[in-house]
């Protein structure tokens, strides 16, 4: 059932802290399909070697396959999100793990590097569709523990992105290409789940009636501000998905480079890298939570930086420690990230989660095609070297404001004013 945007503002007070209890078996159900989803995307990035051997590929070419996955990705997801947020589709969820369903069939049976970017871009098309709406769910759900569920709900993600190189290796790699189609049974237990979910979110629509906001005195963001300190959490967002792009994407082949070590090892090690990464989302939204959002960017950003610079000059024990250290601080900052952005764009949760999630797909794929680039030209370990100063950028966390307490926030972005109960736009240097 389609609701008009009027009644967005009563959604959001619907996931305002002290409205809802947490429904926990929603954010569970969203995470456990968000881990199945994003399995099924990262055995794109990990059976590159076994692609690149078959079809020939350069590193570039390696780079345009996760390109094509995540600009796909990047240029729908805010489109959706700002279209759900006029008109919220509760059964869009399972209808996106469709076309991931069939981008795996392709995937599997492909026989051309041409169909090979094909089912990137159509199991990137699943991902847009999917990522706007379910956080929108998630937040819904959280009962005004914003980062907790955004958390959960994104830890699913990250566990998926680890497993999947584990299962490409164990199963994939011995079997071959056609073992990929295995994989699509995955999607259509998601597209069931999400059926259900599907199901509660229409409920919860049809229950809701428009409420308007109470006013809290609260002084309204400028729309400059505001769009000034959305730069800045792109900034951060760039730091973060491109030094992961070098590690998910080449991190493989520089092992086997510099170390001499065999595929599935290499690939039990970005494993590893993968359930660190898990780890540090997990504990990133209750973090935010309890001491902020923006000292959780703070530190999870910049504090990465001093293992960066160590890590193109360690031992193979050595690195292994510093990407396990790595994905846990690194890894806890997208979940404070979103939800501050929701915070300055209240009444916009689609719009931001799609702009963000998009942004971060994009800047993922642009930066394995440029550093494949730089692979081909000036060698995988001076890739390795450059992205080590990445998380330097994490210092423009300290131009951003501190925002707390509930409040009513009016912030003109776009056609008209949107106004929400949210928490925080309480603005504290």
């Amino acid at each position: 059932m389609q609701k008009p945007a009027a009644h967005l503002a009563a959604v959001d007070v619907a996931a305002s802290p002290g409205r809802r209890e947490v429904a926990l078996s929603i954010l569970l159900s969203l995470s456990f399909c968000h881990l199945l989803n994003d399995l099924m995307q990262s055995l794109i990035s990990a059976l590159y070697p076994m692609l690149k051997e078959h079809f020939s590929l350069d590193f570039a070419q390696i780079g345009l396959i996760t390109l094509a996955f995540q600009l796909t990705a990047s240029l729908l997801q805010p489109t959706i999100g700002t279209y759900t947020d006029r008109r919220p589709l509760p059964y869009s969820l399972a209808i996106g793990m469709g076309m991931t369903l069939l981008g795996l069939v392709l995937l599997s049976i492909a026989n051309s590097y041409t169909a090979i970017l094909v089912a990137a871009a159509m199991v990137g098309t699943g991902s847009a569709v999917f990522h706007p709406e379910s956080s929108r769910v998630a937040r819904l759900a959280s009962g005004g523990r914003y980062g907790f569920a955004q958390s959960l709900f994104q830890v699913g993600g990250t566990l998926g992105q680890a497993i999947g190189p584990l299962l490409a290796a164990l199963i994939v790699l011995p079997r071959g290409q056609g073992a990929i189609a295995w994989f699509s049974l995955l999607a259509l237990a998601a597209m069931l789940i999400l059926a259900h979910v599907g199901r509660w979110y229409a409920g919860l629509l049809r229950s809701l009636q428009p409420t308007a906001p109470r006013n809290n005195h609260a002084v309204p963001l400028p729309r400059g501000r505001v769009m000034f300190f959305l730069f800045l959490l792109m900034l951060l967002v760039f730091s973060k998905n491109v030094y992961s792009a070098s590690l998910s994407s080449y991190f493989t082949f520089y092992l086997i480079d510099r170390f001499h070590l065999s595929v599935r090892d290499a690939q039990l090690l970005l494993f590893i890298f993968m359930t660190a990464n898990a780890i540090g989302t997990l504990i990133g939204g209750p973090l935010s939570d309890r001491i902020g959002r923006r000292w959780t960017i703070w530190i999870s950003i910049l504090g990465a930086l001093p293992f960066t610079l160590l890590l193109p000059y360690a031992s193979l024990f050595w690195m292994v420690v510093l990407v396990i250290i790595i994905g846990l601080i690194m890894a806890s900052a997208f979940p404070a990230i979103l939800v501050y952005a929701q915070e300055l764009v209240p009444g916009r949760v689609g719009f931001v989660a799609g702009m963000f999630y998009g942004f971060a797909f994009g800047l993922g794929g642009l930066g394995a095609a440029a550093l494949g680039r730089m692979a081909d030209a000036y060698g995988i370990d001076f890739v390795f070297h450059l992205c080590a100063y990445l998380p330097a950028i994490g210092l423009v966390a300290w131009l951003l404001p501190n925002l707390d307490r509930p409040r009513v926030a009016t912030v003109n972005i776009g056609r008209g004013p949107i106004e929400s109960v949210v928490a925080g736009t309480t603005v504290q240097k």
